[in-house]
C-alpha cells in the first residue's frame, strides 16, 4: 500500500514517505530516539523548539503524569537555533525523511528574525510556527488566541522564510479555532498543525500547593484526544490547505480516524513518552489497520467522515 502524503501548500508542498510525524517537544532533537528505531522509516520529525538563544525553561517539577496523559511546564528549554543548525541538524538523516523546526518567540519580530535564520537550512524541510507563545509587546497575550495576531506572526515568517513550507501549529485554548485557521491560511501558511496541549494544572493536597512549580501546564496524550479530533474536523472543514491532527495518537487506528476527520497527516507526541518506539510501530502497523478497516487508500479516507451536520 503506497502511504506517500504530499502536503499541497499555497507556496511549498511538504513531501512525506507516510503520514507519521512526531511531535515537538516530544521527540527531541531525534538523535535521542534513534537508539528506538529506524528515524528514516518516519514520514518525518518535528524537532523541539526552538528560539533565538538559549533557554534554560521552567523550574522543576514541570513534568507529571494524569489520568490518560501527562502535564508539562517545560518552558521550552532549548540550545537555541545557532547550535541546532550548526552542531545538531547536520546529524539528522534528513535527505531521508522530513525534519522539521518547530519556531518559538515572542514578538513579531523576532518571529522573522528566527525564521529568517532557518530559511538558509538545507536540510530542514520546513518551520513549523508555534502561535501558543506570549506576545511580550502586548501584555503576554498569546499569539494563538488571535486571529490577527496569529495572522501577523505567519506573515512575517512567511517573508522571511520564502523558500520553506510554513506550517502554524494552533492552540485549543481558543473560542473559535477555525476562525484562526483561516486567518493564518490567509496569511500565506502552507498547513496548519492542531492540536497544542490543553492548559491545565494538577494540585498537591498534602503539600497544599500546585504539582507544579509553573502552576499550570499543558495537558496531552490520550485524554485530549476527543478535543484533538474535534479541532481537526472544523479546521478541515474551514481551509483549503492541508491540516496535520495532533493529540493523543496512539495507534494506527488514531491515525486513521484522525485522517478520516481530514488530516492529511499527525503527530505522534506523549505516546513516545509512553514507549520511545510507538511512533516506529505505527509506521509498521498502518497498512495492517488499513486493511483491517477497508481502507484502499488514504486518500479515499480522507475527510469521508459521514455525519448529520457534514
Amino acid at each position: 500500500m503506497n502511504l506517500a502524503v504530499v502536503l499541497r501548500g499555497q507556496t511549498h508542498d511538504l513531501a512525506l514517505k507516510n503520514p507519521v510525524l512526531t511531535a515537538s517537544g516530544t521527540f527531541g532533537y531525534g538523535l535521542e530516539y534513534a537508539p528506538y528505531g529506524e528515524l528514516k522509516s518516519l514520514g518525518g520529525f518535528v524537532v523541539k523548539g526552538i528560539s533565538l538563544t538559549p533557554r534554560d525553561g521552567n523550574p522543576c517539577p514541570r513534568v507529571l503524569e494524569t489520568a490518560s496523559g501527562m502535564l508539562n511546564s517545560i518552558g521550552l528549554q532549548n540550545d537555541g537555533a545557532e547550535d541546532f543548525c550548526t552542531r545538531k541538524l547536520p546529524l539528522l538523516p534528513w535527505r531521508e525523511t522530513a525534519v522539521i523546526a518547530n519556531m518559538y518567540a515572542c514578538s513579531v519580530e523576532e518571529f522573522a528574525r528566527l525564521a529568517g535564520r532557518l530559511d538558509g537550512e538545507e536540510g530542514l524541510a520546513a518551520l513549523e510556527v508555534n502561535v501558543s507563545c506570549p506576545n511580550v509587546e502586548q501584555g503576554g497575550a498569546l499569539f494563538g488566541q488571535d486571529a490577527r495576531l496569529a495572522a501577523a506572526v505567519t506573515s512575517a515568517v512567511r517573508k522571511a522564510a520564502p523558500s520553506k513550507h510554513i506550517m502554524v501549529k494552533l492552540s485549543p485554548n481558543v473560542a473559535d479555532i477555525a476562525l484562526i485557521a483561516k486567518s493564518v491560511e490567509e496569511a500565506g501558511a502552507d498547513s496548519i498543525s492542531c492540536i497544542n496541549t490543553l492548559l491545565g494544572m494538577a494540585l498537591d493536597l498534602r503539600a497544599r500547593r500546585p504539582a507544579l512549580a509553573n502552576v499550570v501546564g499543558g495537558l496531552s496524550g490520550p485524554a485530549i484526544k476527543p478535543v484533538a479530533l474535534r479541532c481537526v474536523w472544523q479546521v478541515a472543514r474551514a481551509v483549503r490547505i492541508p491540516v496535520v491532527g495532533v493529540g493523543g495518537i496512539v495507534t494506527a487506528v488514531d491515525a486513521l480516524e484522525f485522517i478520516l476527520a481530514g488530516a492529511s497527516a499527525v503527530q505522534v507526541g506523549t505516546g513516545n513518552f509512553m514507549r520511545p518506539d510507538c511512533a516506529f510501530r505505527l509506521v509498521e502497523r498502518l497498512p495492517e489497520a488499513c486493511a483491517e478497516y477497508g481502507v484502499a487508500s488514504l486518500d479515499e479516507l480522507r475527510a469521508s467522515l459521514c455525519c448529520p451536520t457534514c
